[in-house]
């Protein structure tokens, strides 16, 4: 191999990662008033690259997964990226007017005036994730593009394919001195965690977030963490138990359950418990006739997230637990070849101190956990670190605002799941160990 054959090394990316940073903070002071325009125009280069590559996209994520739904894929990052890009469009406008306050007596009499103007931050980093790997670059890049700032990507290494495409597509809808995408490994992560932003975006798990806050502290970087956790869906008595389970079915099976907004454990009264999986076992079944043949049917990112989840089931059949695989069609999954799927698996009663009662599940696993009263719900939640989300399903007021106000989670949905994200007015972000800032 020849010099001009050479593979590029990290110092190489360090530095073509530093002199880039350089570039466009040099380029944003230089502009100086990012104007209403410019904005508009920077957003809508997004929205058409993302409609013009949405073939392309759906493609390289189906590669990526091994088995990805195009259907998935067009909702949940194609539109879900051109969503908040289009929203900012119609709003920036309005959110770009400076903010009038009163002002304090005596300055007040003598001609004195207070007001907010909001101005960019310079340079965001933005770390995206791999379960949504379109949508987790091109959402937080609309709220970056709409403030007037510019944006330095690093996208997942577990989507090759699509971190590739997308390295394709900002290169044609950007100058770099605007946006620009840096892929690699861990190692090119850490030393883009290392860089001094004005402000950086992290999306993913809770124990990376650790390092990303450490590497961001040297610079006093501050950080936005979307993160996870093990989110609740509390049953009440009061709930349509057919209904609230083809809800929450829908959205644990979404993309494999491979969503930071997913269903993790279900708290259900221990009487309706046997209904419950029985309206879970209905909904599935509806919803895939069969799993392993099925192109609808998401499969596992990748051998290590396979193994995880098995390993959590695992353990679990070692203590005796009772496991229930929904799988409609009797199909042998262990023959499955060029894919990781995992059917949705229920786990009833499961032991507190299991593995997949510790961690976050990311993938098709459900445990139900049962309860006699009401209060045990809330004990039990606020007993654990905060969740990215809280969900109930019922007619109950009381419990509902029980729920919501003695509680603390990112946010919450009432009788459905995971649509709270689609949402764009309200703010979307954690509390505590489930991230910070929205």
């Amino acid at each position: 191999m020849n010099a001009e054959q050479q593979l590029p090394t990290l110092g190489d990316s360090e530095q073509k990662m530093n002199s880039t940073l350089q570039m466009q903070r040099d380029a944003y002071l230089k502009e100086g008033i990012v104007s209403a325009e410019t904005r508009i125009d920077r957003l809508q280069r997004g929205v058409d690259v993302l409609i013009k590559y949405n073939e392309k996209i759906t493609d390289a994520l189906n590669t990526d997964f091994t088995c990805r739904p195009r259907e998935v894929t067009l909702l949940t990052d194609v539109g879900a990226g051109i969503a908040p890009m289009k929203h900012a469009i119609k709003h920036l406008r309005s959110w770009m007017k400076p903010e009038k306050r009163p002002t304090m007596f005596p300055f007040n009499l003598v001609g004195g005036r207070s007001r907010i103007e909001y101005q960019p931050l310079g340079v965001v980093g933005i770390i995206a994730p791999w379960n949504f790997p379109v949508n987790m670059v091109f959402a937080p890049l609309a709220g970056v593009l709409a403030a007037g700032n510019r944006a330095m990507i690093k996208p997942s290494e577990f989507t090759p394919v699509t971190s590739a495409l997308m390295a394709e597509m900002i290169a044609e809808a950007y100058d770099p001195a605007e946006v620009a995408i840096f892929d690699g490994g861990p190692e090119v992560g850490q030393a883009f965690s290392n860089l001094p932003f004005d402000h950086m975006i992290f999306t993913g798990a809770t124990s990376i977030a650790r390092h990303i806050l450490t590497a961001a502290a040297r610079n006093l970087v501050p950080v936005t963490l979307e993160l996870g956790g093990k989110s609740p869906v509390v049953i009440s008595r009061s709930a349509d138990i057919e209904k609230s389970l083809g809800r929450i079915m829908t959205g644990k099976t979404l993309n494999a359950g491979q969503i930071c907004l997913a269903p993790d454990y279900l708290l259900v009264p221990e009487e309706k418990l046997h209904e419950v999986i029985a309206a879970a076992q209905k909904a599935v079944a509806q919803m895939y006739p069969k799993i392993l043949d099925n192109p609808q049917y998401t499969s596992v990112i990748n051998e290590r997230h396979f193994e995880r989840l098995n390993g959590y089931l695992a353990e679990a059949s070692e203590r005796g637990q009772k496991i229930i695989p929904i799988n409609p069609a009797k199909e042998d999954f262990s023959t499955q070849q060029g894919t990781l799927k995992i059917p949705p698996t229920l786990i009833p009663e499961p032991a507190d101190d299991l593995k997949m009662m510790e961690e976050e599940l990311f993938g098709p696993l459900l445990p139900i956990r049962t309860y006699n009263n009401f209060e045990e719900t809330i004990s039990y939640i606020n007993s654990k670190p905060r969740p990215l989300a809280a969900y109930y399903f019922g007619d109950d007021k009381q419990e509902e605002t029980a729920l919501i106000s003695r509680t603390t989670s990112g946010g919450v949905c009432i009788n459905d799941v995971v649509m709270q994200v689609a949402q764009e007015d309200l703010p979307f972000g954690g509390v505590g160990p489930s991230g910070m800032g929205a």
